[in-house]
């Protein structure tokens, strides 16, 4: 993003670009300054699908989606930029991937501020190249750079594809899982309670899981439900895409599993939309997110079809449901979370 502290130091380092530089995490569209002419394009390598469309857009740089790398058939790269991620849990996996992009002789650069967890990710880099270093202490970020020796390795990101096994509310599933995602390996509380909900009050087709993560409540509705039909699911993660897609598969579920930041508009109208959705951005309670898919959300419901949501107690959801989709009303509430039914007017 304009004003990230961690691309601003960067900038005080201009020398440690060199080469042919690849960047993974970069937080926001804005490349840092001092790229090396002679080095070409970068390849920027994100999670986020808003981010990587506005990358290509912008044509500054060759964009992966994710960690396939479609396509990528320019050679190895002499550096690469590593942004500490959102969940640490990707690190190991980033790293790797780093690694294999890296030409022998490459040096890889992680960066991130302190509050995010650069003094943990550093050791994670120690662990791999016991002579990286820290370089620069700017903007609450600490820069190091390393020299790892094993690079230019093949990297299969289904060797990081893991499965875990949910019973809940009367079904059980098999749910893809990889490092970053949400709630990877275990079945979290509010996606829970949501279940028990549409297992007490279910709900009808078409059905559309906004911010579906691995797949789990797609994949738990057809299989609860078996005459309900195809769920299609959205997120903007890679993760959450390759996960959903290899979830449903394994449960014989159906639907389309759609990358898009926010409600794309080929997908038409439902007759019900669920959704656990995020309120986090790196460390900070961010739920604008969710806010524009409330506002966008009515156009995609048919009359009189519902909303139903579940999030933590404190987050204002309640009266953006009443206000973008209809009346409003509580399933559940304990402590910590609520489940929400809004309905559109018929």
């Amino acid at each position: 993003m304009p004003g990230s502290n961690a691309v601003a130091a960067l900038d005080r380092n201009p020398e440690l670009l060199s080469g042919r530089v690849g960047f993974m995490g970069l937080p926001g569209p804005d490349l840092p300054d001092g790229l090396d002419a002679e080095g070409g394009p970068p390849l920027v390598i994100t999670e986020h699908v808003g981010l990587a469309r506005t990358l290509e857009a912008g044509g500054r740089c060759q964009v992966s989606f994710g960690y396939g790398l479609p396509g990528h058939s320019d050679g190895p790269l002499d550096t690469v930029v590593l942004f500490v991620p959102k969940a640490r849990q990707a690190l190991d996996m980033q790293l790797a991937l780093a690694c294999a992009l890296l030409a022998e002789g490459g040096h890889l650069v992680l960066v991130g501020e302190k509050r995010e967890g650069i003094a943990g990710a550093a050791r994670q880099l120690q662990a791999l190249a016991p002579d990286a270093r820290k370089v620069d202490s700017a903007r609450h970020c600490l820069v190091w750079v390393a020299r790892p020796d094993h690079t230019g390795k093949a990297f299969d990101p289904e060797a990081w594809l893991q499965w875990h096994e949910f019973e809940a509310a009367g079904a059980r599933i098999h749910v893809a899982g990889m490092p970053g995602i949400f709630s990877d390996g275990r079945l979290d509380e509010g996606t829970a309670r949501l279940l028990d909900t549409l297992a007490e009050q279910p709900v009808t087709g078409p059905v559309l899981d906004f911010a579906c993560g691995a797949g789990v409540v797609g994949s738990w509705l057809q299989v609860r439900f078996p005459e309900l039909g195809p769920v299609d699911g959205v997120d903007v993660q890679a993760q959450a895409i390759v996960c959903a897609t290899r979830t449903y598969q394994r449960n014989s579920a159906q639907g389309e599993i759609v990358a898009s930041d926010g409600l794309p508009d080929h997908l038409g109208r439902y007759r019900t939309i669920v959704t656990n959705p995020p309120f986090h951005s790196g460390v900070r309670t961010d739920t604008s997110m969710t806010e524009q898919f409330l506002r966008d959300a009515r156009r995609h419901l048919m009359p009189g079809g519902e909303m139903r949501l579940v999030a933590n107690r404190f987050l204002p959801y309640q009266p953006l449901l009443e206000q973008c989709v209809g009346k409003c009303q509580v399933l559940f509430e304990d402590r910590r979370f609520a489940v929400y039914q809004a309905r559109v007017p018929s």
